[in-house]
């Protein structure tokens, strides 16, 4: 049943690919008269697209600590990797306009390519020095202007539930350099869905806990320097309470 399963959430993100032609041809000539108009029709429709995958898929999540999030300012998302379906759920459930950081990898997919990019997604080269100073730079340009990022500060995913990889510095530049609050974000469980019987895909409960938000604006230098572990840690034992 399993390999049914992940077969007809395949077929489902097709079906959202195939919708997308007159979709994305419509928000492009909207585009000419509307730039907001375009935005706001394609985080609609990713969206969407994220929520049906996720319907058919069966996985259910639930969130802990919407309160945390600050609805007067835009804020950096730092959460832990381990599946495909942290985006595919969690995404969807974000407020207002936010701005992914991806792997480049996924930027080589056009039709995903082309919606990623609708919604500004962050490509990036993790072999690229130059372009991980640009990722920050785009990043804190988009904060400044009112809109949410999204980070996975592992740099990929983790191989095993549960366990978290060092998580970059770099990630957190953003948050310092633009002010904005950094908002820890655990996601409990998505693993179980698919990579850890890949490839089988099996409907499981997913726990999201989002932790109130770490203020960056005049941060010592010395915290700064031990805010990646001060966050892996905190998300850590939001994962160990979470999961118990």
């Amino acid at each position: 049943m399993g390999y049914l399963h992940a077969l007809i959430t395949l077929l489902s993100a097709v079906v959202f690919f195939i919708l997308g032609l007159p979709a994305g041809l419509v928000i492009l000539i909207t585009g000419l008269f509307s730039k907001a108009a375009a935005e706001r029709m394609s985080y609609a429709f990713v969206r969407f697209g994220l929520r049906l995958v996720s319907a058919v898929s069966g996985s259910r999540v639930t969130v802990q600590g919407w309160e945390n999030i600050p609805k007067d300012r835009p804020v950096l998302f730092v959460a832990n990797h381990r599946s495909i379906f942290d985006v595919i759920l969690f995404f969807p459930k974000l407020p207002g306009r936010t701005v992914v950081i991806a792997k480049k990898e996924l930027s080589k997919i056009a039709p995903l390519r082309f919606w990623m990019k609708r919604i500004h997604t962050i490509f990036l080269d993790r072999t690229d020095i130059k372009a991980g100073v640009q990722m920050v730079q785009d990043s804190v340009n988009y904060l400044k202007n009112g809109y949410n990022v999204l980070i996975f500060p592992e740099g990929t995913r983790s191989k095993k539930e549960g366990e978290f990889l060092p998580f970059h510095g770099g990630s957190f530049k953003i948050a310092i350099r633009s002010g904005a609050p950094v908002v820890p974000v655990t996601i409990i469980g998505t693993g179980d869905i698919f990579e850890d019987h890949f490839p089988k895909l099996k409907a499981k409960k997913v726990t999201v806990i989002i932790s109130p938000p770490i203020e960056t604006q005049g941060m010592p230098i010395a915290e700064r320097k031990t805010l990646p572990e001060r966050c892996r840690d905190l998300m850590m034992q939001n994962y160990t309470g979470g999961r118990a």
